[in-house]
């Protein structure tokens, strides 16, 4: 049985590289976790789970994340990724992620109400909202990138 993560944080970064995937290791670098071995996991925030912003994890390791990320090889295109976790005040939590072709501003309003319409549709109270996100205007190759780590 795998343990159940008791602390995360939000990132969000962007970056060029020579090719895709370089530009989406780049992104994963500026945010801040291009040393570890990202596992993709949905979208439920573990209950009691603790914010920690300043978390350092150890280089290598296997880290349950809810990402997204947009790769762009079309010069003067704008591309855009955030992450939102709602936090609940007595229960799990919820993360959703979004990309698309959009600013910071459309990416971090449209994902505010997700994690909203998330909450209505379980019938749970949504104490706060915390909200990342990156735009970036594609030079060669970009990426744009947001993930919620989830942490032990």
């Amino acid at each position: 049985m795998l343990p159940v993560p008791k602390k995360f944080f939000i990132t969000a970064a962007a970056a060029e590289g020579k090719s895709k995937l370089t530009a989406f290791d780049n992104a994963l670098l500026k945010a801040g976790i291009g040393n570890v071995n990202l596992v993709r996991v949905s979208s439920i925030l573990p209950p009691e789970c603790e914010y920690a912003p300043d978390m350092k994890i150890p280089y290598g390791a296997l880290v349950p994340t809810a990402y997204g990320s947009i790769v762009s090889d079309i010069p003067g295109e704008t591309i855009a990724a955030a992450i939102a976790v709602g936090v609940s005040p007595d229960s799990f939590g919820v993360i959703m992620e979004l990309t698309g072709k959009f600013t910071k501003e459309e990416a971090e309003a449209r994902i505010t109400r997700m994690v909203q319409e998330a909450f209505e549709v379980r019938g749970m109270e949504l104490k706060e909202i915390k909200v990342q996100a990156v735009d970036h205007t594609v030079e060669t190759i970009g990426c744009a990138f947001a993930a919620a780590p989830l942490w032990y």
